[in-house]
């Protein structure tokens, strides 16, 4: 089967405060945004949620063909909530076409997600990985927790040493806790807490991130004690529109810090699809964003800042890294038990990362 990887990311570890920072003081990133192809293209196109509801739409088909009916009804796939999925899967009745139609979706989808696994297994900078946690929007529901459990069987069966395990806290807070071991040393030291965003290619997310280093120095403590979430797909703003109202989150965010009277830190960690250059430019990969986010005019970072008030009298700083590399950062201080690990976030599209921690292993 010919296949291809590429990734500008394996380079030389830059300064901590860049953007993109591959070396940081407890963790080493191997790798992130690889693509890998074969004859049907991006492999990891096969095991997304995009993916997912296409599988379902073979099988609904395939039943439309046999029986004349769909247990599901007319709406399109890619359009039935995740709740509902839940609720065909949970429903009391043992026997239920629409039920066995999901089941047979989430059959296959766990089979092609083995298949990407073991993909990215066999690249350079994921082969000594021993575990791999599933984050992103997916594994947050019924059907992609039910997905990745049989994943994780199949891998067993097969007799390989790779663990998958799950996000340790809500799946929408990931790509913003993650920043606490991504921000500046005295961001974390100063402040009581900071700003972050996870922009993916549906929803942004928005939050303020107490690090809680009292509660534990290792930062495993750290939360979103408040959040914002808009579904930007369902409005499709213009670039500049999207990041307006990013701003605006911010914004009513930085005023809660006030009335809360939070010593919140004048940083801002942005977590979003893509390459990223340490000069905060995206290479490539945000494809799934409104607009051109590649284009060598635009500068997501410096049209942040530029719509930031100060914080406790300084100018805030705004740094980008890969979403998917934050969100496996939030996992950081529950993986020293082993050396290199990884992170896949399921979503619109699949994100990936892998890591090296720096240091001993910590036995558990």
């Amino acid at each position: 089967m010919p296949s291809a990887s590429r990734s500008s990311v394996q380079r030389q570890p830059g300064d901590a405060l860049a953007h993109g920072a591959m070396l940081l003081p407890q963790v080493k990133i191997e790798s992130y945004s690889l693509e890998l192809r074969d004859q049907d293209g991006f492999v990891g196109d096969q095991a997304s949620q995009t993916a997912f509801r296409a599988l379902l739409e073979k099988w609904r088909k395939r039943l439309r063909v046999r029986r004349g009916r769909d247990p599901l009804g007319k709406v399109p796939s890619s359009e039935i909530a995740k709740k509902d999925l839940d609720e065909v899967i949970h429903g009391r009745r043992e026997k239920d076409e629409a039920s066995d139609l999901v089941h047979a979706a989430i059959e296959e989808f766990s089979l092609e997600l083995v298949h990407v696994i073991d993909r990215y297994m066999r690249q350079k900078s994921w082969r000594k990985v021993q575990r791999i946690v599933l984050g992103g929007g997916f594994p947050g529901s019924g059907v992609g927790e039910q997905a990745l459990l049989q994943a994780g069987t199949a891998l067993h069966c097969d007799g390989s040493p790779v663990q998958l395990a799950r996000l340790s806290h809500e799946v929408d807070d990931g790509g913003l806790i993650g920043w606490v071991h991504l921000a500046p040393p005295a961001v974390i030291d100063d402040y009581e807490a900071i700003l972050a965003l996870d922009i993916g290619g549906t929803n942004v997310r928005c939050g303020i991130v107490q690090t809680r280093r009292a509660k534990a120095a290792d930062l495993s403590q750290a939360r979103v004690v408040r959040r914002h979430k808009w579904r930007h797909a369902d409005d499709r703003p213009p670039r500049q529109m999207l990041v307006q109202g990013m701003a605006d989150m911010l914004h009513e965010l930085m005023a809660h810090a006030r009335r809360k009277k939070i010593a919140l830190a004048p940083f801002v960690g942005v977590a979003c699809p893509g390459l990223i250059r340490e000069d905060g430019s995206i290479a490539r990969g945000a494809q799934n964003m409104p607009g051109d986010w590649a284009d060598e005019h635009f500068h997501l970072p410096s049209e942040l800042a530029k719509l930031l008030p100060p914080i406790d009298d300084r100018h805030v700083l705004v740094l980008m890294h890969n979403d998917a590399v934050v969100q496996g950062l939030s996992e950081l201080p529950f993986m020293r038990d082993v050396k290199h690990w990884a992170v896949l976030t399921i979503g619109t599209g699949l994100g990936n990362a892998s890591y090296t921690n720096r240091g001993p292993v910590v036995q558990s």
